[in-house]
């Protein structure tokens, strides 16, 4: 049995290093040896020959010998039994393995407590059972850390896949709004073309109806005149037998021709073609309008929808899917201006109509956002609110009488002023007075309306456009 066992590892051996294969190759000449054994073996002899036969060779000629590899591997891997009772001695003291180990907290590592304890006077020592139960929970207190901040990782990267995928939305709604306005604007200049165009050919149609029976005059006179020219230059050329016998006197008598042309016969290209562009621009900027309010979906809730042209908002119904951005309101139905003031007076009308529920004013630029403040200036709103057929400051509920269909809504930085006017016959309705410190942005909330409610949204009055060139 012995004599196989040795037969075995001799040939499992390397003829190189004497020591069982490590990555075992195969040469031409069917000798096996470690792969960097044969490199090494090379490299210093300068030639590539087979270390026992030598018998020349090359690196092509090198083949994996995956079957001795296996077959060293089996051989010289532990047996579990052998494996197990390795383990369960880790950490003993090979001159004392029959003492139980104990474990320094201090140094993290097990300790001989016949040779090494003097070491560890000063330390914590404690036994290898208790020493484990510590550590692991360590471990677990670690463990849960880290599965922690996996879920905070986890969720940061959703909001992130969030904002880049409405982005995207974004980017697609935005380019079809343009694509459809410039559309308009192409429709628009077409067609003003065209008119231009045919303005300048009834133009010229109507000069030539005025020309063209003058010159026709004209012409037929100068064919009157040129026949008896050619008679009389025949009567002429005659010899003056022919000349007496049929001579005649000259019937002609001056013609009658019209008269000199008069003025305005010509284009009025000045007309035409007078400040051309200025004219077509201005026409097309009264058939635009312009929000002094544009409204930003990025602070929207979720539960409010914008119009198109960021000019109205009213519910959405089921809640629209938005990312949770810094900027959006997340439970107060609300949402903000695009445009922030700080200085100057400002003014915006918008149309309310018969919605029960709703508030309009400025917010400060660092309102809280999530939850649900108060909307009072000590919290950063001066508003008015409607809401169960009553109006309501941040303290006080107002008696009104008429119900304004448009609320214009002034602002007043420099004197600290917001005040609330009906539109109808600019009769105010209240207004703050304070001391702003910082950029405020106009401020609306849209409630819940009724199912046979005509006025289902807030809209930004808009204003001629030619107003803002």
């Amino acid at each position: 049995m012995a004599e196989r066992v040795s037969a075995v590892d001799d040939y499992l051996t390397c003829a190189v290093c004497l020591d069982t294969f490590e990555e075992p190759v195969t040469l031409g000449c069917n000798h096996s040896f470690c792969r960097s054994c044969l490199e090494t073996h090379w490299d210093r002899t300068k030639a590539k020959t087979c270390p026992v036969c030598r018998r020349k060779s090359s690196k092509d000629n090198i083949i994996i010998n995956f079957a001795l590899k296996q077959l060293c591997i089996a051989v010289t891997e532990k047996p579990s039994s052998e494996k197990q009772s390795s383990e369960h001695r880790a950490g003993a003291c090979a001159a004392h393995p029959e003492t139980p180990s104990l474990f320094c907290l201090d140094e993290d590592r097990a300790v001989c407590p016949v040779c090494e304890f003097s070491r560890h006077k000063e330390h914590t020592v404690v036994p290898l059972e208790q020493a484990e139960t510590r550590l692991k929970q360590q471990l677990h207190t670690e463990l849960q850390s880290l599965l922690k901040h996996r879920a905070e990782a986890q969720s940061l990267q959703q909001l992130y896949e969030n904002l880049l995928q409405h982005s995207e939305k974004q980017a697609s709604v935005c380019e079809a709004h343009i694509r459809a306005e410039f559309s308009r604007f192409h429709r628009f200049l077409q067609q003003e073309e065209e008119l231009r165009l045919k303005a300048v050919r009834e133009e010229q149609s109507r000069r030539a109806q005025t020309v063209s029976p003058e010159l026709g005059r004209i012409r037929d006179t100068l064919a009157s005149v040129e026949r008896s020219i050619q008679e009389l230059q025949t009567q002429l050329q005659k010899t003056q037998e022919d000349f007496i016998s049929s001579y005649k006197p000259a019937q002609t008598h001056s013609p009658q021709l019209p008269p000199q042309p008069g003025p305005g016969l010509l284009l009025n290209q000045a007309e035409l073609l007078g400040n051309l562009a200025f004219r077509v621009w201005r026409k097309m900027g009264k058939t635009v309008q312009f929000s002094p309010v544009i409204l930003d979906p990025n602070t929207a809730n979720p539960k409010l929808h914008l119009s198109e042209d960021l000019t109205s908002v009213g519910r959405a119904d089921p809640p629209l899917e938005l990312p949770e951005n810094p900027e959006r309101f997340n439970e107060r139905d609300r949402v903000l201006g695009s445009e922030g003031f700080s200085s100057g007076t400002h003014v915006w009308n918008v149309e309310v109509g018969e919605h029960p529920h709703w508030a309009i004013g400025v917010a400060k630029e660092s309102v809280q956002r999530k939850g649900k403040p108060d909307p009072t200036p000590k919290n950063g709103f001066w508003c008015l609110l409607f809401y169960n057929n009553k109006y309501f400051t941040a303290h006080n509920t107002l008696n009104m009488t008429k119900r304004p269909q448009k609320v214009c809504v002034q602002l007043n930085c420099d004197k600290g002023t917001v005040s609330f006017y009906d539109l109808s016959d600019m009769s105010l309705i209240h207004s703050y007075k304070d001391s702003f410190t910082e950029k405020l942005f106009p401020y609306f909330l849209v409630g819940r309306s009724n199912s046979d409610c005509q006025t289902k949204e807030l809209r930004i009055c808009p204003e001629p456009a030619q107003s803002h060139v």
